[in-house]
């Protein structure tokens, strides 16, 4: 594995672990899957929001922490599920389908991370287990 790809998921580990607990701050517990969120620099956040951002945060300083083949795990379902959100959020954004109170400056940022993420996992090399090299 390159050192830089585990740094750069523990680094975006944190950062989405500290966005999730300073969101708290500013949404409180109110308003859990409001359409409508709190500004948070300039995105758009609600409780449920938050929570996302401390799995996210957890799931990513965890990969970074195991082997190659977990961060490589990590780093594509996440890239995944925010390429999708990304997409998603440009069309579900002002319905009653944005639980996350996702706005444009979101759907940049969750696009921005799956690329991140992708060339995260693309640079993890999982090697094959000794027992099958040497059979």
């Amino acid at each position: 594995m390159r050192p830089i790809a585990k740094t750069i998921a523990y680094a975006f580990g944190i950062v989405y672990l500290v966005v999730g607990l300073v969101g708290f701050a500013v949404t409180g517990f109110g308003d859990f899957v409001g359409t409508e969120g709190h500004i948070l620099v300039l995105f758009e956040v609600n409780p449920l929001h938050n929570i996302v951002h401390l799995g996210v945060g957890i799931a990513l300083i965890a990969g970074a922490a195991s082997n190659s083949a977990g961060l490589r795990g990590v780093a594509w379902t996440i890239a995944g599920v925010y390429a999708l959100t990304g997409v998603l959020g440009f069309f579900i954004a002002g319905t009653d389908f944005n639980i996350l109170a996702l706005n444009t400056a979101d759907h940049f940022l969750h696009l921005t991370t799956a690329a991140i993420l992708v060339w995260v996992a693309a640079q993890t090399r999982v090697d094959a287990p000794a027992e099958l090299v040497n059979a």
